[in-house]
This record gives structure tokens, C-alpha cells and sequence, in this order.
């Protein structure tokens, strides 16, 4: 029975470890979670400074995330764990989608494969986003552009098919896409023909206005005429 004490001796002190990294990881993922929201408001509002400090803190978090999980890969792939690294997936590709910049790989964020793409589905809604805020100043090609990017996402993610157990879900979030990408498409579509329209209502104002002053002109002519005879 000695050897059983031991036994449940060296088992307490695993699990108070395993609780140690268990709470330590909670509180890093709320905070990788905080910082990608924050570099994902900055980027909206053209903050680029805030924006890569944002960016470079959750980098760190990430990162430490990943080290402090190493020896507890259970706790790694829990759903607290890789729902933050999926928000650190989305504030990195919505940032440099934005601002036009190369597309980061999963190796290069150093995610798994699943959350990439799970936050990748994401991105598709901070780029409707971003999009209406460039409608409400009128039509402009750069809402034309973030469609296409959202676009070219949803047609890698429909192509994604593999069973839920494998993405984690990937297929619900595809679906949302999907209804996001038409809504936008839709917006994007009432603004142009919006802006034909105004287009089109200058240009015959810009017609009436000179056929008008050209009547008036003619009308002057002929009673200078009428004076001089």
C-alpha cells in the first residue's frame, strides 16, 4: 500500500501541472483572442501602426501558446486552444487581404490545416465588412476587389470535402460564406448600378444645360438683329 501512496503522489502532481498549464493556456487565449480583435479594428480603420502592434503581440501569444502546450498535445487541440489560434488566422489573412498584401500559409502562421480554413471562412465576413464601409462612400473598384477575394476563398473552402470530424466543422462555416458572399455581391451590384445611374442623370443635365444655353444664345442673336434693322 506504500507503493499505492506513491503511486497517487506522483498522479496529483501531474494533474496540478497539467491544471498549471490548463489555466495558463485559458488565460493566453483570451488574450491572442483580445489582440486579434483589436488588430482587426485597427486595419478597418486604416490604423496600420496599431494595426502591426496588434499583429506582433498576438504573434508572441501564439507562439507561446504553442511552446507551453508542447508536452500537452490534448490541451493543444482542446476547442479553447485552436478557436484563438483561428481568430489569429483571421486578423492575419483579413489584414493582409486589405491591404493587399501575400496571402500567409498555414507553416507560416504555424496552425493546423482545419483552423487555417475555419479562419479563413471567417474572413469572408470582416470582408463584407470592409466592403460596405467603402459603399457607403459611393461604388468603388476596391469593393470589386475584396468580392473576388472572397470569391477565390469560397471556392477553395467548397472544394474542402472531408468529414466534420477532419475540418472541425468547416462545412457549416463554408455555408455561411456562401449567404455572406451573396448578400455582398447583391450590395455590390445596387451600388454600380447606383452609381450608372447618377452617371447617366449628369450627363443629360449636362445635355439639357447646353442645349438651353444654346436656345438662349440664338434667341439673343435674333433679337440683336431685330434691333439693328
Amino acid at each position: 500500500m506504500h507503493k499505492l501512496e506513491q503511486i497517487a503522489d506522483d498522479i496529483r502532481k501531474s494533474f496540478d501541472a497539467r491544471t498549471a498549464t490548463r489555466d495558463q493556456a485559458l488565460a493566453l487565449a483570451r488574450q491572442l483572442t483580445r489582440a486579434c480583435s483589436l488588430a482587426i479594428r485597427a486595419v478597418h480603420r486604416s490604423a496600420r501602426q496599431e494595426m502591426e502592434k496588434h499583429l506582433d503581440e498576438a504573434r508572441i501569444l501564439a507562439d507561446q501558446l504553442r511552446g507551453d502546450l508542447a508536452k500537452y498535445p490534448d490541451l493543444f487541440y482542446a476547442g479553447y486552444t485552436q478557436d484563438a489560434l483561428k481568430e489569429f488566422v483571421e486578423a492575419n489573412v483579413t489584414c493582409a487581404l486589405i491591404q493587399n498584401q501575400p496571402l500567409q500559409t498555414p507553416g507560416e502562421l504555424g496552425v493546423e490545416p482545419s483552423t487555417y480554413l475555419n479562419g479563413l471562412a471567417e474572413v469572408v465576413g470582416e470582408l463584407r465588412r470592409r466592403t460596405l464601409d467603402i459603399l457607403r462612400s459611393g461604388y468603388s473598384q476596391e469593393a470589386e476587389r475584396l468580392l473576388g477575394y472572397m470569391d477565390e476563398i469560397y471556392s477553395v473552402l467548397v472544394t474542402i470535402d472531408y468529414p466534420d470530424a477532419i475540418t472541425n466543422g468547416l462545412r457549416r462555416q463554408t455555408d455561411l460564406a456562401r449567404g455572406i458572399i451573396e448578400k455582398t455581391r447583391g450590395d455590390v451590384t445596387f451600388s454600380l448600378r447606383g452609381e450608372d445611374l447618377s452617371q447617366a442623370i449628369r450627363k443629360l443635365s449636362g445635355q439639357l444645360n447646353g442645349g438651353t444655353n444654346g436656345e438662349d444664345e440664338s434667341q439673343g442673336g435674333s433679337i440683336h438683329l431685330n434691333e439693328d434693322e
